[in-house]
């Protein structure tokens, strides 16, 4: 007999990254890529450190990435463990040439489009190095 499974999954919450500088991210997620900025606060962990929270107008979870500041900590390393990197989607391949165009224009080196298949991808770096995908949703 099979037993019923009471814990279920239900989506993606939030992505946390690392930054050195708040100021700088806001600028790159909520001025030039548009993300609300939802909550800022001190991380409840390390009291220390900033912790903002950017995503839709509401917060609602699944559209969530936060950021925690540590200005002196050393460069990552690449390799298992680490996150490669983090893809928003847009709605259509008009809407992506859109924002490769946009960012191209305000000097954001952005590769792409890639077709995957499925969907297609651009690709560019905030300013710590995390690379962002923009997918259409295929």
């Amino acid at each position: 007999m099979a037993v019923q499974r009471r814990m279920r999954l239900t989506g993606l919450h939030h992505v946390t990254l690392i930054c050195r500088d708040l100021e700088r991210t806001t600028a790159f997620w909520r001025d030039l890529l548009g993300l609300s900025l939802v909550r800022e606060e001190r991380n409840e962990d390390d009291p220390d450190s900033r912790h903002f929270w950017f995503g839709d107008e509401f917060g609602s979870p699944g559209t969530l990435i936060s950021f925690l500041e540590y200005p002196a900590m050393p460069a990552g390393v690449v390799g298992a463990g680490s996150t490669h990197h983090v893809a928003l989607a847009v709605e259509s391949a008009d809407e992506q040439l859109a924002w490769r165009d946009y960012l191209r224009s305000r000097g954001v080196e952005c590769t792409g489009p890639f077709d995957r298949g499925a969907f297609r991808s651009i690709y560019l770096r905030d300013p710590d190095g995390h690379i962002v995908e923009i997918a259409t949703r295929g």
